[in-house]
Order: structure tokens, then C-alpha cells, then sequence
């Protein structure tokens, strides 16, 4: 007896039948995919738009003083290894660079709310007592950064005009760089504690709300 999909069989000399079913394909079957399919995978993996509105001022002057220093490292590996007469006055400017890269990146830093801190203490605190210790942490880093502002101006005033080892330029151009990354800082600071006050907490209370994580 024949059934469509379905295969009866007798056993000789057995009193029942088996019900066996044909085998079954195991073989993919592909689609065929269409240039237009393609075309609309594309359109929707396209890259988001770059926003540089998110960047301040300190923040290209960073950049620049960065590549001055990268081509006056290269230069410097190259005169060395590959004309093995190295120029003197490259590492002398690579360091110079490096300061003021330092300073004036850490003003973006200020800014961003991305120095090292520690806000485990926070998590255990009440909100008032954490509201307080914050806004007194804002108030001591206004504070510092001022006075940091006073003893580089009377170092500058120190040093005059002291030239640099391997160029005929004065020291102080250097000096000028570390005091208007602090100045920087100090105006980021207030910047940044103005706006604590106004959303009602910092970065210490609640590092989800600046990190993305917090809905």
C-alpha cells in the first residue's frame, strides 16, 4: 500500500506492518540575493555624521602642539638611524611640546570631567552629605588651580629671559604655554562647578549620567 510521504511495509512472517518515512533532504537552499539588496545594505551600515561641535578651543591647540612634536620625533628618528647625524634640537623640542600638550590638554580634561577621581565613597553617602563634599571638592580645585596660576607667573618672572640649550629662544615661551593651560584649567573649573550646581550633581554622585550607562 502506497501513501504520498509514507511507505507501508510487511515483515514475512510477522503479524505487523512498520511505518517508515523516505528520507529527508539535508541539502541548503540559497537565495539569491539582488544588486538593489546589496545597494540598501549599504545605505543602512552608512557611517554617522562626524559632530565637531564637541570640541573647544584647547582642544585644537592640543592637536597642533601633538603633530609639532610627532614630526620633531621623526625627524629626530630619522636624522639618527638613517643619516646617522642626529639633529640636537629635535629632542629639545619634542619636550617642550610634550609640556605644553600636557598642560593645555589637561584644561579638555577639566572640561570633560576626565581626571583621575575616586567616587566610591559617594555610593554610601547620603545625598546631602555627597551634594556638600562635592561642591567643596569644585571649590578646592578652583582654588588650586588659581594658585598654581600665581607660582608659574613668578617662576616666568624668575627665570627671564633664560635661553634654551640648543635653540636661541627664550625658556619663558614655554613657561607661557604651562600658565595658559592653567588658566585654562581654572576657567574650565568654574565652568564646570557652575554647572554642577545647576543639574543638582557632578560627576563624583553619579559617573553613569557623564559615562552613558545611566538611563
Amino acid at each position: 500500500l502506497e501513501v504520498p510521504g509514507l511507505v507501508l511495509t510487511h515483515h514475512p512472517g510477522t503479524t505487523r506492518s512498520s511505518l517508515r518515512s523516505p528520507p529527508m533532504s539535508t541539502a541548503e537552499v540559497h537565495r539569491q540575493i539582488t544588486a538593489d539588496e546589496i545597494a540598501h545594505t549599504f545605505e543602512e551600515e552608512a557611517a554617522p555624521k562626524v559632530d565637531l561641535g564637541v570640541y573647544a578651543f584647547e582642544d585644537w591647540v592640543a592637536l597642533a602642539i601633538f603633530w609639532v612634536m610627532a614630526l620633531a620625533v621623526f625627524l629626530q628618528f630619522f636624522t639618527r638611524y638613517v643619516l646617522n647625524d642626529s639633529y640636537a634640537w629635535t629632542e629639545e623640542i619634542a619636550t617642550y611640546c610634550l609640556i605644553g600638550v600636557v598642560f593645555i590638554g589637561s584644561s579638555m580634561c577639566v572640561r570633560l570631567s576626565r581626571h583621575i577621581q575616586v567616587d566610591l565613597v559617594y555610593r554610601y553617602l547620603p545625598h546631602v552629605v555627597a551634594r556638600v563634599l562635592s561642591t567643596a571638592i569644585d571649590l578646592i580645585r578652583i582654588a588650586f588651580f588659581g594658585y598654581a596660576i600665581k607660582l608659574v607667573w613668578i617662576y616666568i618672572r624668575i627665570i627671564g629671559d633664560e635661553q634654551m640649550t640648543t635653540i636661541a629662544l627664550p625658556k619663558d615661551y614655554v613657561y607661557y604655554a604651562v600658565l595658559a593651560g592653567f588658566v585654562l584649567m581654572f576657567a574650565r573649573s568654574v565652568q564646570v562647578a557652575v554647572q554642577h550646581l545647576r543639574q543638582g550633581y557632578s560627576i563624583l554622585e553619579r559617573p553613569g549620567a557623564y559615562d552613558g550607562f545611566e538611563g
